[in-house]
């Protein structure tokens, strides 16, 4: 009877999860100011924009408040007063600025070509603006210019942009297209150049152009056609210091046009825009395909509904604020990567040819040292088809350059962060059979990214001393426990497809971590390549990007960067009850970290949940005797450091690793280790959830009791029957079922005797 009665519940509940994927506008539960701002000059966002872009589009429409973005990087600051124009590419919660391409910015009055200073002492066209008149939803963003009373609309294909200017009256108006827009340009550690920019006047409707840049991206070409519902009457090009009036073409570094709109402003003025990273050819092309008239709000309902069906893979009910940071977080996730090829397939190759892509799609923007977490062990559950392009596109770069890629942009390697976490990214896929990618040409591309000396990994080093020593790598202790990783998941796969010696090498350099490991104060630390420590260890010293040993954290925080074998690096901690301690105080203790750098945010004692190396380390409790800390901790942070306003991230989104860990953990489950299938559990925060997968199935997860102080599982079911593990495997899930957890506001401490995480599914 029981039997039969949980088979009824069961059907029930997918009859009516299947009716709500019909009917559900997910896209109302999307606030994408969220992120966009902090709530004080002392306190850090996700460095989010708002604007207007499709799921894994090329174009990212949006408003930049700042005219030479660095802080955010997003170029949108929520708590700016004004805005200099809407350019059409953007960077998603990163920390380094790139990209800002083509400025469109609508005026009145007299002719200016620069945008002038915020508090409006230097005057140029840069407009105030409120939020009371400014909003957004995926596809579409809008706001008033206060200063010229223009109203401002955007929406966005995969490779276009489009534009409609409503005027208040029928006076003259500008529109300035601005190449020279780029990230800062003073900074110390930012090297910036136009190195050419064109623009071509094709008729009284219709402009083209290109810019070849330098920064972040050490060379990237972007093309554009522009294509008016109205003809301009008049256009004026400024090259340089000069003037240049009514000419055909204009090539110079620092390039703008100014077009004049002297009549008919009674009538809103739309712009259509086609983008490309390969030709003008191809921007044309673009447009063509995806924009065919200037019938604004058809492409603003195309949008809609191509968000609300990216957004229909997972259901959830929770209270109004849990479903806006939830959808919102499912938005950010799938911004990126980013689709640089054209709609012809066309591609600019690593090698600078030109070449196609046979599913048309060339996927860029990795985030690699973040997203390898938890964002790509996610697409992995709700992306499977486009997590093979990602790993093909990933592939490409293999074949030109020899490795993997590090953090790509654009098509090409930043070399930003440390590590080759491509490599956890492809094993993942891997291990859970992701169909789509050559298994063959993926284990070799992982293999030679493993032993192909490159900007910070000179392997060489590692097998001759067994750790990276900091006089001849900075970065160290960071490096060797981060490569340490990447080869565990390099031996696993050797030894899925046979490659037996592989498997042995890579599995012994894997345990180098302990190499680094001083049991005399239970801390990694440095050393020379004379085998002695560095000395002056500081736990609470942080490190930045170079000069320290240690990455963007300290000692504390990579002290628990062993996701591959945390049984053995319990043992190395002196047994469990040591580790459990160690933890306990890493949760506690609240002196301040020295040197922190802007990446540093969030903290829970040592924890900091605002950037990436303590994303898992809340699960870690699932190892040892107190699981329910792991409960504790992670309802902490969801409640405490996320929120629907637009301080909503505790640091920098990265490319949606920090929503992934929010997304995970409210289901409540997280992978600690992101290439072995398992999943530990935390608190579910979500009354009911339920993951849709392409062939139909579903996992539903209900929560009985959830909310308020009731943060514990009392009891777990799966599938109807007594559940007594602390982890769920990537294999149940894609199997379809139904797991229910009992929660209430005091431990369960009979959960110390469930089963612990394993270190690889079997």
């Amino acid at each position: 009877m029981k039997k039969l009665i949980f088979a009824i519940i069961g059907f029930a509940f997918l009859f009516q999860t299947s009716l709500s994927a019909q009917n559900t506008d997910y896209t109302k539960f999307v606030n994408p100011f969220i992120g966009t701002g902090s709530l004080d000059s002392l306190s850090l966002s996700g460095s989010n924009f708002p604007g207007a872009c499709l799921p894994f589009g090329l174009v990212q429409l949006s408003p930049d408040t700042r005219e030479y973005p660095d802080d955010p990087c997003s170029g949108y600051d929520y708590n700016d007063k004004t805005m200099l124009g809407f350019s059409h590419t953007h960077l998603n919660g990163t920390g380094c600025p790139d990209l800002y391409d083509f400025l469109f910015m609508p005026y009145g009055g007299d002719i200016k070509w620069k945008a002038g200073s915020d508090d409006g002492k230097i005057p140029g066209f840069r407009s105030k603006y409120k939020h009371a008149n400014e909003k957004a939803s995926p596809g579409y963003y809008s706001v008033l210019l206060d200063d010229y009373n223009i109203k401002a609309e955007m929406t966005a294909t995969e490779h276009c942009g489009m534009h409609r200017y409503i005027f208040a009256d029928q006076k003259p108006y500008h529109l300035i297209v601005d190449l020279d827009h780029s990230l800062v340009r003073n900074s110390p550690y930012r090297f910036v150049k136009i190195l050419s920019s064109q623009v071509r006047v094709i008729d009284n409707k219709t402009i083209e152009g290109y810019r070849i840049i330098s920064g972040w991206a050490k060379l990237r070409k972007v093309y554009f056609r522009a294509e008016f519902s109205r003809p301009f009457d008049s256009h004026i090009f400024k090259a340089g210091q000069y003037e240049i009036t009514d000419a055909a073409i204009a090539n110079h570094a620092e390039l703008k046009i100014i077009m004049n709109f002297d009549k008919e402003n009674n009538k809103p003025l739309i712009v259509k825009v086609g983008i490309s990273s390969v030709s003008a050819e191809g921007a044309k092309e673009n447009l063509e395909t995806e924009i065919k008239d200037f019938n604004f709000e058809n492409i603003v309902t195309l949008a809609n509904k191509a968000w609300n069906k990216e957004l229909s893979c997972i259901d959830i009910e929770g209270t109004e604020k849990q479903k806006n940071i939830f959808y919102t977080g499912l938005y950010h996730l799938f911004i990126q990567p980013n689709n640089i090829a054209d709609v012809s397939g066309n591609y600019l190759s690593t090698d600078n040819s030109i070449k196609t892509a046979p599913d048309k799609k060339h996927y860029s923007t990795f985030s690699l040292w973040d997203t390898y977490r938890a964002a790509h062990p996610l697409y992995t559950l709700l992306q499977q088809g486009k997590t093979a392009g990602f790993i093909n596109s990933m592939l490409r770069q293999y074949k030109s350059y020899g490795y993997l890629p590090i953090w790509q942009l654009w098509g090409t390697d930043t070399y930003c962060m440390i590590g080759n976490h491509a490599i956890p990214v492809i094993v993942d896929a891997f291990m859970k059979g992701i169909k789509g990618f050559d298994y063959d040409l993926a284990y070799e591309a992982v293999k030679a990214s493993s032993i192909t000396s490159h900007k910070n990994a000179p392997f060489n080093v590692l097998d001759k001393y067994g750790f990276f020593p900091e006089d001849l790598q900075t970065q160290s202790v960071s490096i060797t426990l981060e490569i340490a990783y990447n080869d565990w998941c390099t031996a696993q796969m050797a030894k899925k497809l046979g490659h037996e010696a592989d498997y042995q090498f890579f599995l012994k350099r894997s345990a180098s971590y302990k190499n680094l490991f001083d049991k005399n104060i239970g801390f990694f630390k440095a050393k020379n390549s004379d085998g002695k420590w560095l000395d002056g260890f500081n736990p609470l010293a942080y490190g930045g990007n170079g000069g320290f040993p240690f990455t963007e954290g300290n000692a504390w925080q990579y002290l628990w960067c062993v996701p591959q074998d945390v049984p053995s690096f319990i043992d190395l901690m002196g047994g469990e009850r040591k580790f459990t301690q160690k933890l306990d105080t890493f949760f506690s203790l609240n002196a301040k970290p020295e040197d922190v750098n802007g990446n540093a945010s969030g903290f829970i004692g040592q924890y900091a949940h605002g950037n990436e190396p303590s994303h898992h380390i809340v699960y870690l409790y699932d190892f040892t005797n107190e699981p329910w800390k792991a409960q504790f901790y992670s309802a902490k942070i969801m409640n405490e450091l996320y929120n629907d306003q637009h301080s909503g991230y505790s640091g920098n989104e990265d490319c949606g690793q920090m929503s992934a860990w929010y997304i995970f953990s409210a289901m409540g489950f997280y992978p600690v280790n992101p290439a072995n299938s398992i999943y530990c559990f935390g608190s579910p925060q979500l009354a009911k959830a339920c993951i849709n997968f392409p062939d139909g199935k579903q996992f539903k997860m209900i929560t009985i009791n959830t909310g308020d102080k009731n943060i514990y599982i009392q009891k777990i079911l799966l599938n109807g029957k007594p559940y007594k593990k602390n982890y769920i495997t990537h294999k149940d899930i894609v199997a379809g079922g139904i797991i229910e957890f009992t929660m209430g506001n005091t431990p369960n401490k009979k959960m110390a005797a469930f089963e612990k995480p394993l270190m690889i599914a079997e």
